[in-house]
């Protein structure tokens, strides 16, 4: 289905659902290049939505890695089972359930990329630390100021460090009957820091 090492797969290979977000291709990517995902490596996609997260994770840490994806909405568990069944893999295990009460009886990961997560974020963030190796990278996309600042808030109390805030504004082409024009996305931003 994707034959590539790069990330970057187009949205419409995945399976999508109304109301199920998805996190747009040119925004996983950067996301993934924060995370500075190794091969064997143990992986959370808390706020997993429709998987798109957990798939292009599963590709770069390969078969003998793991994905963790968490979600408490079962359609977006749904979703993201089709898209693994789709994308033909078997190293993501799909966690239903508040993530704030199922990550403490997960394995330690070496990456955490936390998305939508219905408002507890910094609240998700503090649980994270404890569950990060040493060394491991957190990955937080965000599209509200309010989230912004209370992640920036708790990760300044936490022990991270190289604390990194990237604001990406996407325009995708869109053919017109006249010609081509760009089509704005919402900025994301994307804040990622490493566990001392």
């Amino acid at each position: 289905m994707w034959n590539y090492k790069t990330p970057g797969i187009p949205d419409e290979f995945f399976e999508r659902a109304e109301k199920v977000p998805i996190t747009k291709e040119e925004v996983r990517t950067i996301q993934l290049s924060k995370a500075r995902l190794k091969i064997g490596q143990t992986v959370y996609d808390i706020g997993c939505g429709s998987g798109s997260i957990s798939v292009e994770a599963s590709f770069q840490i390969e078969s003998n890695g793991k994905v963790l994806a968490i979600d408490y909405d079962e359609n977006a568990i749904e979703l993201t089972k089709k898209n693994l069944k789709k994308f033909n893999l078997s190293n993501v295990s799909v966690i239903f359930g508040n993530a704030k009460e199922k990550i403490l009886d997960l394995e330690e990961a070496d990456v955490i990329f936390i998305g939508g997560t219905g408002g507890d974020t910094a609240e998700i963030v503090k649980l994270s630390e404890n569950k990060l190796k040493s060394g491991g990278r957190i990955v937080i996309g965000t599209i509200l100021i309010e989230t912004l600042y209370s992640v920036l808030q708790i990760l300044d109390k936490l022990k991270f460090n190289s604390i990194d805030i990237t604001q990406v504004t996407i325009s995708k082409s869109r053919k017109t009957t006249t010609g081509t024009m760009m089509l704005a996305r919402n900025p994301v931003t994307i804040i990622s820091a490493t566990k001392v």
